[in-house]
This record gives structure tokens, sequence and C-alpha cells, in this order.
């Protein structure tokens, strides 16, 4: 599936689920979108990851990350931003940058 597919499939799912049904704060989706990502450090922290090999657990690392993902996808889609094609535009931009982007840490 491509990543314009699954970004489309996370916000009907949201839609399906009733996230949509009155209008949403920006802000509020933006900080939705940073909590997962703290959630994600804790769970690192905490060793918290997923075996491949294992039957899906809840709150993992991984699970974490994939919550951030579908949270910024289903934004993204909701302001009709195209972000496989943003990710694409900014790696190529990327390869023109010198290494680590000139930054000191």
């Amino acid at each position: 599936m491509e990543l314009k597919a699954i970004q489309t499939k996370c916000h009907q799912l949201a839609k399906e689920a009733g996230w949509w049904n009155e209008p949403r704060n920006k802000g509020e989706l933006i900080a939705l979108i940073h909590s997962e990502l703290s959630e994600a450090l804790e769970a690192l922290r905490n060793n918290n990851r997923q075996e491949l090999d294992k039957p899906w657990r809840k709150d993992t690392f991984e699970d974490e990350l994939a919550d951030t993902i579908i949270r910024l996808f289903d934004f993204a889609s909701s302001e009709d931003i195209n972000l496989e094609k943003f990710i694409l535009l900014k790696l190529e931009y990327n390869k023109t940058r010198p290494q680590k982007h000139n930054k000191q840490f």
C-alpha cells in the first residue's frame, strides 16, 4: 500500500470512530501527536519493546511510534496535505544539505 493510501485510511478510520464529528482544534491535534512521542519515550525508557515474532502488545515503543504516525496522517489528511509528496520533496532537498546540516550537536 502506498503511503498516501495509508494516510487516507488513517483519516477514514478516525472519521468512522467519530473523531471528526465536530471541528477539532489544530493545536490540540499537534499536542496529541507530541503526546504519542512522549509515550514512545516512556516505553523505550522502560524497555517495553515489541518482538516481531511475538503477539502484538499495546503500549510498546513500536506501538506508540505507530500511534504517532496514525495521528499525524489523520491530521494531515484533515488539512488536505499529501505527506507522501512532501516527504519525497524534503528527502530530495535534504540530499543537497551538508553533513549533519552544519549543526554542532
